[in-house]
């Protein structure tokens, strides 16, 4: 779905924009974060902070970079993945150690808890079209969190950039019935979209940055929930 192959986003304090991987070592030695970090409120209690990826399973164009307060909850991290990403018709989910269905982790365990144990872990959502996705400790930071919020994002897969199966102009919507019933991408500019003719699906649905698009009538908004 993606022509962009070099799977960039840009760190949320700085701007500058890297691949994953690239993004990962970047954010271990950010001017601007450790500017952030000096500023932080005196009063604020020290903790346990552990930098978090988060990246589809499935399609590695989809990732996170989150920085998450260890005395969090996993289900802290459940709700975030399901306002950004996920949620659709209020499915099961579920997180668990080793592999997709390795042992269950309880919601209720604290994010200190659950990566001191494992380096990686994996969420599920949906059991009959699954979203997976694996969330892997990249590094852990001693200090103050910088939001009263559990869960900060410091950075984001850039929007994949899509062409209209019809005319090669970029894509802003999806057709579930082309994907589904023609065997095509389902990719359509805004105006091949407005005069499509398939409706047994419902009309196409505008494109958001999720790898959920399209499963199970999906369709955003795919942005963080705070």
């Amino acid at each position: 779905m993606s022509i962009n192959d070099q799977n960039r986003g840009a760190c949320v304090f700085c701007g500058r924009e890297f691949a994953r991987g690239g993004m990962t070592r970047h954010l271990a030695k950010c001017e601007k974060r450790a500017e952030v970090w000096s500023k932080i409120n005196a009063k604020g209690q020290e903790g346990v902070l552990y930098h978090l990826q988060a990246q589809d399973a499935d399609d590695r164009t989809y990732w996170l970079n989150l920085e998450v307060d260890g005395s969090a909850k996993l289900g802290d991290i459940d709700f975030y993945l399901r306002a950004i990403w996920l949620e659709c018709c209020g499915h099961l989910s579920r997180f668990s150690i080793g592999g997709l269905w390795g042992r269950q982790i309880p919601m209720s365990r604290r994010i200190h808890q659950v990566f001191t144990e494992a380096a990686e872990v994996i969420h599920v959502y949906d059991f009959g079209t699954e979203s997976v996705t694996k969330i892997k400790r990249v590094g852990i930071r001693h200090g103050k969190p910088i939001s009263k919020h559990p869960i900060v994002l410091m950075a984001r897969n850039a929007a994949p950039v899509s062409t209209c199966q019809e005319c090669k102009k970029t894509a802003t919507h999806f057709c579930e019935e082309c994907r589904i019933e023609e065997d095509l991408p389902g990719l359509l500019c805004e105006r091949h979209a407005a005069s499509h003719p398939h409706e047994d699906y419902g009309e196409p649905i505008r494109i958001v940055n999720s790898p959920r698009l399209g499963m199970c009538g999906y369709s955003g908004p795919a942005e963080p929930p705070y």
